[in-house]
């Protein structure tokens, strides 16, 4: 990302590029005594809501962690349920990201996908890779832990072929090599749930991404919630490095 470009949307209200860990499907289900798949198809309301509110106000891009690379963790009934759903969602959306002219992207570990999961991820890709509104990831089977080694290795790679001195190596020679590298990184993180951490979500790309967490509920996070957030955003000094002195003064000395 240019950093002329990154400094000059710093002052402006709406973010370029909000990141999502949609946190607490399972325990608004707990909470009414219904099972987890029910929160979890809640949850779903809750994406498509957002997703909608955030096309309609003009926001760039927009990244949801939807399944980590830890969450195969869980039983595995749920799992079986997740990826089901998942594929759902993946056919009923299309029509509906047409029309708004969204991009759908996807990041994470394809390998641990059934072939026709992967194949559906590929075909959504490619239907929407024409369009020029609001670009959709989905990060799914990811880790920031995982992004960072994969870069890493693909670098080390060109190194070994001789396409990249090892000698140059540096953050901006990685950087091309990870998730997202062509896109605006992160400018506002929002967790819902009321859990206060990252867990391992972009770790290289928010390193100066503003954080609003929330005690909210996924599946109760709505347009007003979205708004909220953005809100905060607008209402944050953001320096990258330098003082907040210069910042008023529009100086980059």
């Amino acid at each position: 990302m240019n950093k002329a470009e990154d400094e000059r949307r710093a002052a402006a209200d709406l973010p370029r590029h909000v990141a999502i860990i949609m946190d607490g499907n399972g325990r608004w289900a707990r909470q009414r005594r219904l099972p987890r798949p029910l929160g979890h198809r809640e949850g779903v309301k809750a994406l498509r809501r957002v997703v909608q509110h955030g096309i309609d106000r003009g926001i760039e891009v927009m990244t949801f962690f939807a399944f980590s690379s830890e969450n195969w963790r869980r039983p595995a009934l749920e799992v079986k349920l997740l990826m089901g759903l998942f594929a759902i969602v993946l056919r009923s959306e299309m029509k509906r990201l047409m029309a708004n002219n969204a991009r759908l992207r996807f990041i994470g570990d394809r390998s641990a996908f059934s072939p026709r999961l992967v194949e559906a991820m590929a075909q959504a890709e490619e239907t929407t890779g024409r369009n020029t509104g609001t670009t959709i990831v989905i990060a799914a089977n990811y880790g920031g832990r995982w992004d960072i080694a994969q870069a890493a290795r693909r670098l080390a790679l060109d190194a070994a072929a001789g396409r990249v001195s090892a000698d140059s190596i540096g953050v901006d020679t990685l950087a091309p090599y990870l998730s997202l590298s062509d896109l605006p990184e992160p400018d506002l993180f929002i967790r819902t749930g009321g859990e206060e951490r990252i867990s391992n979500f972009l770790l290289w790309q928010m390193a100066y991404t503003e954080f609003f967490f929330t005690d909210r509920l996924w599946p109760e996070f709505d347009e007003a919630a979205l708004d909220e957030a953005v809100a905060s955003f607008g209402k944050r000094q953001r320096r990258f490095g330098r003082t907040g002195d210069q910042i008023e003064q529009g100086s980059g000395a």
